[in-house]
């Protein structure tokens, strides 16, 4: 073999390999963010004070455990994301990075992750992101998804876990707030992923998960966004009623609230198939992500004010 001939098969070799962006991807870095901030604001609202390092040491192995959640998911899951077109781009169905490295990243992340927590944090706050990462892959992902279209209500509570974990990692327990806290993305994470769901039927249908609409179909679909969304709106005032949210918080919870049961109103009444114009569908995702944003900022700000006044 010619050096020239050397030098091309090392090139191709090298534009092969794994980039660092490639297994950043793997963390699923837009879930990640939401989750972050609804742990950052778990963690200022809670009562008593934590060490600047501490709380961003806390915060930080939240979003590694995330990542490590994104990750393991896109393990599993890599023969599911190659038949749909929402997520055939991710790395491993891409080519990549193989199916092996994946696994082993995220098994490092994910026990790095409860170690660090542990060791630098408290029990408490590592025991709830151990059963959070356990939720996600085990629960969720290899049990859940695959077998029942009620998937998302039972596995979001994944996602519902951070900002428990965060009060947690200030206090070192467990309370009314913080279960609140949680029982909100509880609420919310049906609805914003069956609208989602609503517009990809397709792509569920052909990688055979039984999504709501694969399974029920659209009518029960948006009957089950628009009850949702009815139980989920007086959870999230419940802050302002415990008493560690104010007036303001609440008024703002009932206004989001009240622009979250009318686009979910509209979307049940649309007479008009998703397949034809999925509009309305998209128009309660997309709130229902700066909805929750929202909902958390207004949390956060108010609590920020009240400790300046």
């Amino acid at each position: 073999m010619s050096n020239m001939e050397i030098t091309n098969e090392q090139e191709m070799t090298d534009y092969y390999l794994p980039t660092a962006g490639d297994y950043f991807s793997l963390l699923k870095p837009r879930v990640m963010s939401l989750v972050i901030f609804t742990a950052f604001i778990g963690l200022l609202v809670a009562p008593g004070e934590i060490h600047p390092v501490i709380g961003f040491t806390a915060i930080l192995c939240i979003a590694v455990a995330a990542g490590a959640s994104g990750c393991l998911n896109m393990w599993y899951e890599a023969d599911v994301d190659a038949k749909m077109k929402r997520t055939a781009s991710r790395p491993i169905p891409a080519g990549k990075i193989d199916a092996t490295s994946a696994l082993h990243f995220g098994v490092a992340l994910a026990v790095g992750s409860v170690l660090i927590m542990g060791l630098m944090v408290n029990v408490m706050s590592a025991v709830l992101l151990t059963v959070t990462i356990l939720f996600y892959v085990v629960v969720y992902t290899m049990w859940l998804k695959r077998r029942t279209a009620q998937n998302i209500v039972i596995g979001g509570a994944s996602g519902a876990f951070p900002p428990m974990v965060a009060w947690a990692a200030v206090t070192g327990d467990v309370s009314i707030e913080s279960i609140t806290l949680f029982a909100i993305i509880f609420m919310w994470t049906p609805p914003h992923f069956w609208a989602l769901s609503l517009f990809a039927c397709k792509d569920y249908e052909n990688a055979g998960i039984p999504m709501l609409p694969v399974v029920s179909g659209e009518k029960a679909t948006k009957t089950q966004i628009m009850l949702y969304t009815l139980a989920m709106v007086p959870v999230s005032i419940l802050p302002w009623y415990f008493g560690f949210a104010g007036v303001f918080y609440g008024a703002t919870a009932a206004l989001l609230g009240g622009m979250f049961i009318w686009l979910s109103f509209a979307l049940y009444t649309d007479k008009v198939s998703v397949d034809e114009n999925a509009a309305k569908a998209k128009k309660v995702f997309f709130f229902s992500v700066f909805y929750l944003f929202a909902l958390f900022a207004v949390l956060g700000i108010e609590n920020l004010i009240g400790r300046v006044l």
